[in-house]
């Protein structure tokens, strides 16, 4: 029976040609977005390394563009003043919020060596920080008042980054630096190490993170985020009093105060909204294709009616009649399957989208696809295929 369906289906390759690239076109759209959704899906399971919940952030506008420097009074006055409000307990200050669109990197490297460097995101957070995030180091320390007076700049690294910098060794007491050739422009030194931590979201690839000791006047900038801890239950008309805090603080800054959770839930929709609107365009061209598919198979089974007589004289059932349809059908789908896992393939052999398109979710992607092409197929081959074996002998031979 295999053979004969190879057959048939040789004879008619240039037929058939149309409808196997028809149905590797429909095999990649589907891939592509089971790939993206299996890659979120994935990317949502790992650990996130911070708990944003009853965290607000409150970002400081001088109205200065940046250019004056805070000092230390300035910083103990805001801790202080918002401190006090009953409804928070703990304050720290960072250069911008989790889930922000904000990012700082730079290409860091071993202390002492030239060669490999490692592409790292940054972010200046002072001591409360921790508190506030709930970050729970696997190592060391956080910072703290043991780090004044620091000849090297103390960082907290996540575990991602101790072992790109510094594979098969202890990261903790180890020293790196950031800049190019002989030039070195900030010496940095390991206090502490956190298991994960992925600052834009649930939704954002894992990266090497490595948090800065901020000490007022003596960054690069100034850390004009203020991020609180409050207690569970705590209402949204706390803007109102924390702003009227705020604002007996300085009268002359204005100050732009939101939930977390409000901040990820920007975050989440702009990540999620893509994979909507190419899951939508997706199975508009899959409509698309099941259609051509249909009608494609319907021409080519009445093209088939005279053959299709001749071996219902000759014995053949209604049922074997169906049966060949729907299985020629499901051979030239596992030909253009192939051929379309074939070429993708090569995305993870040769790494080319990274840990986007990494084994598991190829694999993941290419069983979800497979299913959907081999029922689409199932449901464009059902009808013809039961009207060809529902034509008797006599009508089929005598058809023009």
């Amino acid at each position: 029976m295999f053979r004969h369906l190879l057959k048939l289906t040789w004879k008619r390759k240039s037929r058939n040609l149309m409808l196997s690239l028809e149905i590797l076109l429909a095999f990649a759209i589907v891939f592509a977005v089971t790939a993206f959704g299996l890659r979120y899906a994935q990317l949502y399971r790992m650990p996130l390394g911070f708990d944003g919940t009853d965290v607000w952030s409150v970002a400081v506008q001088a109205g200065d563009n940046g250019n004056r420097r805070f000092d230390d009074a300035v910083y103990d006055s805001l801790r202080r003043g918002v401190g006090e409000l009953p409804e928070v307990s703990s304050v720290g200050f960072a250069a911008f919020e989790p889930y922000a669109m904000s990012t700082s990197s730079s290409d860091l490297r071993r202390d002492g060596e030239s060669g490999k460097q490692v592409r790292t995101e940054l972010l200046d957070a002072d001591d409360g920080l921790a508190r506030v995030l709930g970050l729970e180091l696997v190592e060391g320390r956080w910072f703290s008042a043991l780090d004044n007076g620091s000849a090297q700049r103390p960082v907290v690294i996540n575990r991602r980054m101790a072992q790109a910098m510094f594979p098969g060794e202890r990261a903790l007491g180890q020293q790196f630096v950031d800049g190019k050739g002989t030039h070195v422009s900030s010496t940095y030194r390991v206090v502490g190490v956190v298991d994960a931590f992925r600052a834009k979201g649930e939704l954002a690839a894992p990266v090497n993170f490595v948090f800065t000791r901020f000490e007022p006047g003596k960054n690069d900038r100034d850390a004009r985020t203020m991020l609180l801890k409050v207690k569970p239950g705590t209402a949204r008309d706390f803007e109102r009093r924390l702003n009227a805090r705020l604002k007996l603080i300085r009268n002359d800054w204005s100050y732009q105060i939101e939930p977390l959770s409000s901040t990820r839930a920007s975050m989440m929709k702009s990540r999620i909204i893509p994979l909507i609107v190419v899951g939508i365009i997706a199975a508009f061209m899959l409509l698309m294709v099941a259609f051509g598919l249909f009608g494609a198979l319907w021409q080519n089974t009445t093209q088939r009616i005279p053959e299709i007589g001749l071996r219902r004289a000759l014995g053949a059932s209604a049922g074997q009649i169906y049966r060949q349809i729907v299985a020629e059908q499901f051979m030239l789908s596992s030909i253009a399957i192939a051929l379309a896992l074939l070429l993708l393939v090569q995305l993870p052999l040769t790494g080319a989208l990274g840990d986007n398109l990494n084994w598991q979710v190829f694999t993941g992607a290419a069983m979800l696809s497979m299913a959907v092409i081999y029922l689409l197929s199932l449901l464009c081959a059902v009808y013809p295929g039961w009207r060809a074996s529902r034509l008797s002998p006599t009508e089929a031979l005598h058809y023009e």
